[in-house]
């Protein structure tokens, strides 16, 4: 590829290049070429991003009420979803996600803007019936100030909208760091900022690595919230970071999310459920459902069905409309599972349909699931990120429920039966922050999302996390004419 694109980093509203001019490249993963250079954040360009966002918070921005933040978070929804097409494309290139997929988030994920743009002015506190005489008590919310939002390379769209819409909408600012796996969606999304009538220093993106610039950002003394979706291992440098400037931190991490069918269950159905659950964005998705858990008494009938449409996955450009699943984000991904499909046949795993890189160019891995008897077996328990699906079977109920809960992780789970008893007593046993019941990676601005053990803590999405953008003050007046009493005199 000959025409490579320079991006530059959105900082108080200006597009600027790294202060000491360094860069990294981006690879397309669809071809393995070069398409673009981006700016490599040092320390002193965090600073300014931070420094900027935080005297945005005294200026216009600041000065503007809660309906006239809103009104613009609502212009940068219907901004992203009539840029949805531009923005795929780039994405698409960038990550190698289908545009199909990358095209319809975007313009879904106007949604959420929309959202909390409406929520923006409906934020309140609340009066206190204390116990106290003569005193009026009540409560007002205020923003943070200075938001940290550290946002991997897939789903950036979803996953910047779900921080950027309750932090500008509870009159906050940011500072967004673009994944260094595949910053450019997230620079090309800066370009709607000032046409949606943000004011500069707002909304600031940079560009880097986790040496300086995440480090940097995330332990930065003006920082009041960090929130972060990514890795466990990246989550412990941040809470690590954080003991510096005691910033709140919300983490919404990987999964190994199990995925149970019974007896019952619409066969077609879960197949289908199953089928989109893993093999969807090429199953690099946190919530990807990576554990299937069968009852014996169906789970021949629902592998067949299962293989059959994992065989017919039509593999290529994730730009061409008849594409079904693209290629892998990084060659270290795609090293990391051709290691552990390996290691779980050398563990006793049986290949039941893929395995392997297909014969052609790009980061490409075939649909793949494997029978596992046992559940010690290493690829049960991680997350790998892609298209490889480990399956087992189960008798009863409890068995079910002590198979999805040996994990370290807790984000989703699915559960696939036509008996609603026993779907309710499920979701009450399964320990995970998402659980969908006979449907799949379905989500809504309306609903929180998040995790629990290793895949994190906070909630991001619905209104609990607008509140979660802010702070309670809590105000005493006295309402009495009488003078205070002298402490110190008796009465």
């Amino acid at each position: 590829m000959t025409n490579i694109k320079t991006y530059s980093m959105l900082i108080n509203g200006n597009w600027v290049q790294a202060s000491d001019g360094k860069t990294f490249e981006s690879f397309n993963p669809a071809t393995g070429e070069v398409w673009s250079k981006i700016p490599e954040a040092s320390e002193i360009d965090v600073n300014l991003a931070v420094d900027a966002a935080e005297k945005a918070l005294e200026g216009e921005w600041g000065q503007m009420t809660p309906t006239q933040r809103g009104k613009c978070l609502h212009r940068l929804g219907d901004l992203l979803a009539e840029n949805s097409k531009h923005l795929g494309r780039i994405e698409t290139t960038d990550t190698g996600k289908m545009f199909k997929e990358t095209a319809w988030q975007s313009t879904y994920i106007a949604e959420f803007l929309h959202f909390f743009a409406g929520a923006a002015d409906k934020i309140h506190g609340d009066t206190l019936p204390i116990d106290k005489l003569d005193m009026f008590v009540f409560t007002d919310r205020e923003p943070l100030g200075v938001i940290a939002a550290v946002i991997p390379w897939n789903s950036q769209m979803f996953l910047s909208a779900t921080k950027i819409g309750p932090a500008l909408a509870a009159g906050n600012t940011i500072v967004l760091k673009a994944s260094e796996q595949a910053s450019a969606p997230l620079l090309e999304f800066g370009k709607l900022i000032e046409l949606a009538g943000i004011p500069a220093g707002v909304v600031n993106i940079i560009t880097g690595h986790g040496e300086p610039c995440g480090r940097v950002l995330t332990s930065h003394p003006s920082v009041a919230k960090v929130a972060f979706t990514g890795g466990p291992e990246a989550a412990r440098h941040i809470i690590r970071n954080s003991a510096e400037n005691f910033a709140e931190i919300s983490l919404e991490l990987g999964g190994k999310s199990p995925f149970i069918v019974f007896d019952d269950a619409n066969i077609e159905s879960a197949v289908n459920g199953s089928v989109a659950g893993i093999f969807a964005a090429t199953g690099q998705s946190c919530v990807a459902g990576s554990r299937l858990y069968l009852h014996e008494d169906i789970a021949d009938e629902f592998l067949e069905k299962m293989i059959a449409i994992a065989g017919n996955i039509k593999i290529g450009d994730p730009q061409a409309d008849d594409t079904e699943m693209g290629p892998l984000c990084t060659q270290g991904q795609l090293d990391h599972i051709e290691t552990q499909v390996a290691l779980a046949q050398k563990e006793g795993g049986k290949l039941l349909a893929g395995g392997k890189r297909p014969d052609m160019d790009g980061l490409y891995f075939e649909p793949t699931i494997i029978d596992c008897p046992r559940q010690d077996m290493t690829i049960v328990d991680t997350e790998l990120f892609g298209p490889v699906l480990s399956v087992q079977r189960f008798k009863t109920e409890a068995e079910a429920v002590a198979l999805a809960n040996d994990t370290k992780h807790g984000l989703a789970a699915g559960i696939f039966t036509r008996d609603s008893a026993r779907s309710i007593r499920m979701t009450k046993k399964i320990k995970a922050g998402i659980i969908w019941v006979n449907t799949y990676r379905v989500i809504s601005p309306i609903a929180e999302f998040g995790g629990m053990k290793t895949s994190g803590y906070g909630r991001e999405s619905g209104l609990q996390a607008l509140y979660d953008y802010t702070r309670p003050k809590t105000v005493w007046m006295n309402l009495s004419d009488e003078p205070l009493a002298n402490p110190f005199k008796p009465r």
